[in-house]
């Protein structure tokens, strides 16, 4: 059998999706949250000349004389457009100018979101983060050094209390050991244990501590509650107090159980982590919601909130340019490819903001019962239920609520927030996994503290409710809001 080994001119047809840049760039910008859009529409305005962002100051009753031409010509145009409809004429030749609308409704953008605005001093201004933001925030190294410089005179007393103050972590923990501080800054032990001494006398209680333990015992000795047997019951029992093991502590220090209990509850009034009362050195991130939920009536109306948007614009300079770059072939196609993606963004952000705006009204109308009666009445809701509802696709409604943030009578969420699994109540309505968690909630704050509900005992009144679910996931609910098992929370 031979084989004949050659080229061959065929022709055959495919199906294919292609992506290209501008549909890879819609995507993009309806996942990016409000802070990478402000990156990403930062980033364009370097590359693109044409682009330029729309200050936030201005007044509507004073606007540019090119603006209102712009507007009135729109009108005139549109008038125009359905007489010839209406008479069934040919569009008249234009004249030698350069028809930026024209151009514009010929590519089908919209000629709303690229309307020139002005600069103006109006007091109609954007929120900003310096609003809100104390500069007078005190650190807990700012708050330590304070006292540090009355309680210790002497130079190298300073110097040692300089050095551990910085060693302190932000909860006000050593991170280093006396021995490792000496040595770096040439010092006796005894003297850096002394010095840290007279730090941990400071404010707030327990600050300078080595350990959980020594941070709970600095505090009762402040306190002047501290004994030996407390001393002691910390020192060596802190593990079984953690897992409510009353009776082996009691046991161990042949004391009642009673006295134990009480000694529980003096604990669980200290602070374990002193420092985190105080401004972190951390960069604080705030979160800008980019859906507003107010009531109005019985209605719930959904907003974008405009300022978690930029809002861009084609200059009016590269405009013009435009129109008198017809004879140089290069410079018309440069602007030409410069203004297409410019519009291109632009019509970009503005799908973004609609398609948020389809998926949290559907969302909102999904959950209003959540909004009138709180979070117990939170209903199962899939991304598959809105998606069908929308008419999207399913991960565009994931990319569109990915990061993002709704704010309504009820507070901040995330929109995904809106979105999870839980199990079919008794009336055949699915119940959110996060109403469970109410519930379970609400069961552990009215039981009985001596007598504390089991997990199958949370079954069991759930299953009066309606709700079905097994001991396992009540566990499981459980754990995810960190209550403790029934024995642990027990009181004697």
């Amino acid at each position: 059998m031979s084989m004949k080994l050659g080229y061959d001119l065929t022709i055959e047809q495919q199906q294919k999706l292609v992506m290209t840049p501008e549909l890879i760039q819609a995507i993009q910008i309806l996942q990016f949250n409000t802070q990478e859009l402000d990156s990403y529409v930062e980033e364009q305005l370097l590359v693109n000349p044409v682009l330029e962002q729309i200050q936030p100051e201005h007044n509507d009753g004073d606007k540019e004389d090119g603006q209102n031409e712009a507007s009135e010509y729109t009108a005139k145009e549109h008038e125009e457009r359905a007489d010839r409809l209406e008479r069934q004429e040919s569009p008249k030749p234009k004249d030698e100018d350069f028809d930026w609308k024209e151009y514009v409704k010929d590519r089908q953008y919209d000629d709303v979101s690229y309307g020139q605005w002005n600069d103006k001093s109006g007091e109609d201004k954007e929120n900003n983060y310096e609003q809100y933001v104390s500069s007078s925030d005190v650190t807990l190294p700012e708050h330590l050094m304070f006292q540090l410089q009355f309680a210790a005179p002497k130079k190298d007393c300073r110097k040692i209390g300089k050095y551990i103050i910085e060693s302190l972590d932000e909860n006000g923990y050593m991170t280093a050991t006396t021995e490792e501080i000496a040595a770096a800054i040439g010092s006796d032990e005894e003297k850096v244990s002394k010095v840290l001494r007279l730090i941990q006398t400071f404010d707030p209680m327990g600050v300078g501590a080595r350990d959980l333990a020594e941070c709970l015992i600095i505090q009762l000795r402040q306190q002047k509650q501290l004994t030996e047997v407390f001393e002691k019951v910390i020192s060596e029992h802190l593990e079984d107090l953690a897992n409510n093991r009353l009776s082996v502590i009691a046991k161990d220090m042949g004391i009642s159980v009673k006295e134990v209990q009480g000694m529980c509850d003096i604990i669980r009034t200290l602070e374990p982590k002193p420092g985190r009362g105080f401004a972190s050195q951390i960069d604080n991130r705030y979160i800008i919601p980019d859906v507003l939920v107010e009531r109005v009536d019985d209605e719930y109306v959904v907003t974008i909130n405009e300022s978690s948007s930029p809002k861009l614009m084609v200059s009016s300079y590269y405009r013009d340019l435009l129109k008198e770059a017809g004879k140089d072939e290069g410079l018309n196609k440069y602007l030409s490819e410069r203004v297409n993606s410019a519009l291109w963004l632009i019509k970009s952000i503005e799908q973004r903001k609609q398609t948020i705006y389809n998926v949290v009204t559907a969302v909102i109308k999904h959950q209003k019962d959540f909004l009138d009666k709180g979070s117990k009445f939170m209903k199962t809701l899939t991304l598959k239920e809105i998606a069908e509802e929308v008419g999207i696709h399913e991960s565009t409604v994931s990319r569109s609520i990915n990061g993002k943030y709704l704010q309504c009578p009820r507070g901040v969420f995330e929109i995904k927030y809106f979105f999870s699994a839980g199990v079919s109540s008794g009336d055949g309505e699915g119940i959110s996994s996060n109403s469970i968690k109410e519930f379970i909630k609400e069961i552990v704050e009215t039981e009985d503290p001596k007598s504390p509900c089991s997990d199958q005992a949370m079954v069991e009144i759930l299953g009066e409710k309606g709700i079905n679910i097994s001991r396992r996931t009540v566990a499981k609910y459980r754990d995810e809001m960190n209550i403790a098992s029934s024995s642990k929370r027990r009181r004697y």
